[in-house]
């Protein structure tokens, strides 16, 4: 509660607030015909609007700006629109959309009627006035109130709470006017900005292109995560590896994406870097390894075995040659995939054992999609898990065990069957917790957010009419994108040569991938081989009895040699698919060399003659031997070698006596011996 009520008519004090408003003050004093004399820091076409009544007869307006960083800030082409106080200073939106007449009429008003001076110093002018006068008669007020709506106490519930006083003096109103006066004609302090003025708001009425409008509005939409990535990315990274021997040797392109790796693990704690291949993923993380390096951060690379040595080169340690970026002096750990899955022993010259996986800033993932599979683990009989997995081991003791750890992951591949692959490596960079995005990202479920676009893609995929990648980009959601554009960075060489031809020039373009050629030696050097078709109908009509003793069997016999139990699936049917499987190993050995061809048929040929002697010597010793039951003699009876030799018949142990009689050196089908139909041949395999 105030203890003295103030009256604006008794007190020369106006604040806008519980003292008046200046602009109250203004719209009294000013009449038909009156000189208006103003100093100040800025000057808003809605304050002219809201003295329009006034302004518009007054005879003449002196307005003098007492910081001239206001004047040179009227740039069009700027996006800084927070210095642009001529627009507005936070009016709302109904004065917005009558910016453009509001400002044609004030530029009118400013060519018919204004003087517009500015002090040339910075800071050497602070002081606001107003001074009018009319036929004689002076009326002046100073303080701090800038000719802004909120400045004069204009604006409603929005207004400043200033500080000034009327002056009631005769002589310190014809003062006041003399010293506006000389300082107005000084020209050694203050010069003429009346043409710039009028160029700005030529800006602001003038008609613009709708390319302007298009462009004007993805700044506005995107202004605040320009402003974020230019907080964390280039203006930071200028300042800390723009003098490193890797950020020198990385192209445009490349450096683009290093801003905007860095900038995604600065904000979103990860980044899957999947540019196509050959566009220099490896070059690119090594320059966001080195910006870390400097901000004193450990960094550990998870590469696959194979690709252990292309990194260990550029570590400091390899003082050589082979290092182009020796002066950088990288000093990250390098560590195998399976190096997870060991509890000790030495990776390089690391003890495993004594390791301490949880002390990693960044940890650098190469070839990431060796990931995509959470397996739980290696359990034991009662299900409680005895071995981690690699995933689990990554996720628990490196990702969510100590310090906060940044992750990068490389692969030109992140997804190899469905998104799941994605998801699972996407929860390394935020822990394993499926709504961490929601705060910076708005996606409330990463996992909710990938299966309705799996489904969606899955849909799409399945229509039987021609299908339109643009009809799928309508369809999947905009959380989908939301999340892309969040965490990754795809670039194809498409996109380089379309965006970055300067780079491209520089590279001497991509390498183009010709057709292949094929190259093969000639075969048939005498002119002798037969064609292929031809020799492929020879070898169908092999009979290779020598795996088909089944057949052979005679029928009393015939049930001790059923020896599979599987329904359509007896012992004859199995040697009859064996030597269609012989038939075809025949083409494939022709398609490895004619000479392995030969030699495959020369150990057949030499399996054959080696029956047919058995059968020879085993008709020998039956004429020997009249009085011995050989149908009921057992191999094992036998003492001697040769005999046994020529007793049995193929692994699954035939008996020759339990054959068909041979004749001529070779053996018969038995009478009524079953005939499959041929179920195999050459024709049903490929020749490669």
């Amino acid at each position: 509660m105030n203890i003295y009520s103030p009256s604006s008519s008794s007190s020369g004090i106006r604040d806008n607030y519980d003292w008046g408003s200046v602009g109250d003050f203004l719209k009294e004093k000013i009449k038909d015909g009156s000189i208006l004399s103003v100093v100040s820091a800025y000057f808003t076409i809605y304050a002219y609007e809201a003295l329009k009544e006034n302004l518009d007869h007054i005879e003449h307006l002196r307005f003098l700006f007492g910081e001239p960083r206001f004047v040179k800030s009227l740039d069009p082409n700027k996006t800084d629109k927070k210095a642009y106080k001529i627009e507005d200073d936070g009016l709302q939106l109904k004065n917005r959309l009558e910016q453009r007449r509001v400002a044609k009429e004030c530029a009118e008003w400013i060519m018919q009627k204004a003087d517009i001076r500015s002090i040339r110093q910075a800071n050497l002018l602070h002081g606001k006035m107003y001074h009018i006068t009319k036929d004689g008669v002076e009326e002046a007020i100073l303080g701090s109130s800038n000719f802004t709506v909120s400045g004069l106490g204009l604006a409603g519930n929005s207004n400043n709470i200033e500080l000034n006083l009327i002056v009631d003096s005769n002589r310190d109103r014809r003062d006041l006017k003399v010293w506006f006066d000389n300082l107005l004609d000084d020209e050694n302090l203050v010069e003429d900005v009346k043409a710039d003025v009028l160029a700005y708001l030529a800006q602001l009425y003038q008609d613009n292109a709708p390319e302007f409008i298009y462009f004007k509005t993805l700044f506005h939409i995107f202004e605040e995560y320009l402003a974020d990535q230019a907080k964390g990315g280039l203006e930071d990274i200028q300042k800390q590896i723009v003098d490193t021997d890797i950020w020198k040797a990385l192209f445009e392109f490349q450096k683009d994406g290093v801003k905007g790796a860095i900038n995604k693990l600065q904000n979103q704690n990860g980044c899957v870097l999947a540019d196509s291949v050959g566009l220099g993923k490896t070059y690119e993380a090594l320059a966001a390894i080195k910006y870390f390096e400097l901000k004193n951060e450990r960094a550990l690379v998870l590469c696959p075995k194979k690709l252990r040595e292309n990194w260990i080169v550029y570590q400091a340690q390899n003082n050589s040659e082979l290092n182009p970026f020796v002066r950088d002096r990288f000093s990250y750990t390098v560590l195998s995939h399976t190096d997870l899955s060991r509890d000790g022993g030495y990776s390089g010259d690391i003890d495993l054992a004594n390791i301490n996986w949880g002390n990693y800033d960044l940890i650098v993932i190469d070839e990431s999609h060796n990931f995509r599979n959470n397996n739980p683990g290696r359990k034991d009989e009662y299900g409680n898990i005895i071995r981690k997995s690699r995933y689990q081991r990554l996720m628990e003791d490196i990702i969510q065990s100590g310090v906060k750890t940044k992750v990068l992951l490389l692969s030109a591949t992140p997804v190899n069957n469905d998104l799941k692959d994605l998801r699972n490596q996407i929860y390394f960079i935020t822990e394993g917790k499926d709504d961490a995005l929601h705060p910076s990202l708005g996606i409330s479920s990463i996992q909710e957010t990938l299966r309705v676009a799996q489904l969606t893609f899955n849909d799409w995929a399945k229509r039987s009419q021609e299908r339109k990648t643009g009809e799928l980009m309508e369809r999947l959601s905009s959380s989908l994108f939301r999340l892309l554009d969040g965490l990754t960075i795809a670039r194809s060489r498409r996109h380089v040569q379309k965006y970055y031809k300067d780079s491209v020039s520089q590279l001497g373009g991509f390498p183009k991938r010709e057709k292949p050629i094929s190259v093969y030696p000639q075969i048939d050097l005498m002119g002798e081989f037969m064609s292929y078709d031809r020799l492929n109908d020879e070898i169908e009509h092999y009979q290779l009895s020598l795996f088909n003793p089944s057949r052979y069997v005679k029928p009393e016999f015939q049930t001790l040699y059923e020896l599979s139990k599987i329904v359509q699936f007896t012992q004859a049917r199995r040697e009859n698919f064996l030597i269609g499987m012989m038939k075809v190993n025949f083409l494939k050995r022709l398609e490895s060399s004619v000479h392995s061809f030969d030699l495959t048929l020369q150990r057949t040929i030499r399996k054959i003659d080696d029956l047919k002697a058995r059968i020879q010597r085993f008709k020998q010793y039956q004429a020997e031997n009249p009085d011995v039951d050989w149908d009921d003699l057992r191999v094992e009876d036998i003492d001697d070698e040769e005999l046994q030799a020529a007793f049995e018949v193929s692994r699954a142990r035939y008996q020759m006596a339990h054959l068909s009689r041979p004749v001529a050196g070779r053996l018969e089908p038995r009478p009524g011996a079953v005939t499959y139909p041929r179920t195999v041949s050459p024709r049903d395999y490929p020749r490669s």
